[in-house]
């Protein structure tokens, strides 16, 4: 039963490691059986309860048919992979570049959104000071502010092919990405606007920029 109940929870890892994208995933298992496991005539049925904690996985084990009782096992989970860990220390509010990071195989068992390649980390912006030889988490990262209130901006739309351009005056700060509100220099109009680079933002619902 125990090796059973170890294939079933070995499953589940793989099909997370996949869904999440990790690469070089590895896993050390430990099954903590009942005081008392079924007696079965055949093969026995698992179900998956809860693995949502690999460092405390649930399955039940039955026999199969009705009526029949079933017991509880614990898988202890040891995961390691492939990710991004920092080379140097980090300051709070620094960007990352490549010579910040490299890719090695860590313990990740209690960290459920690590950074998998530096790619998807280089040009953002740390939260916190982050030490060498931390594992990256994507919660430990924001996007770059792109536009800072107050800043002039650059509004473009582009309508039916032309693209229309005017300038304006950023009254909210914002990532790539983020909606702030612009006044419009010319009119004096305030608009919801995206951010799509530095210094230049578009309309968030494609109307006509007034100049």
């Amino acid at each position: 039963m125990v090796s059973q109940v170890e294939e079933a929870a070995r499953a589940q890892l793989e099909q997370q490691a996949s869904a999440s994208g990790l690469t070089d995933a590895r896993f050390e298992l430990t099954v903590v059986p009942p005081r008392v496991a079924p007696t079965c005539a055949g093969p026995v049925e698992v179900d998956t309860l809860d693995t949502r904690q690999a460092n405390r996985m649930r399955f039940a084990v039955r026999c199969p048919g009705p009526g029949t009782s079933r017991a509880e096992y614990i898988v202890r989970a040891r995961i390691s992979a492939s990710v991004v860990i920092t080379t140097t220390n980090v300051a709070a509010n620094e960007v990352l570049t490549d010579a910040h990071l490299t890719v090695g195989q860590r313990d990740i068992t209690t960290i459920t959104d690590p950074v998998i390649a530096p790619i998807d980390a280089v040009g953002q912006t740390s939260r916190r000071l982050l030490r060498a030889g931390d594992v990256l988490r994507n919660s430990s990262l924001s996007a770059p502010v792109l536009v800072k209130r107050g800043d002039a901006v650059v509004m473009i739309a582009r309508i039916e092919g032309i693209e229309i351009s005017t300038a304006g005056e950023a009254l909210d700060a914002g990532a790539k990405g983020a909606t702030v509100r612009v006044r419009n220099a010319t009119s004096g109009q305030t608009l919801r606007m995206r951010v799509v680079a530095p210094g230049m933002v578009e309309p968030v619902d494609l109307a006509r920029i007034n100049r």
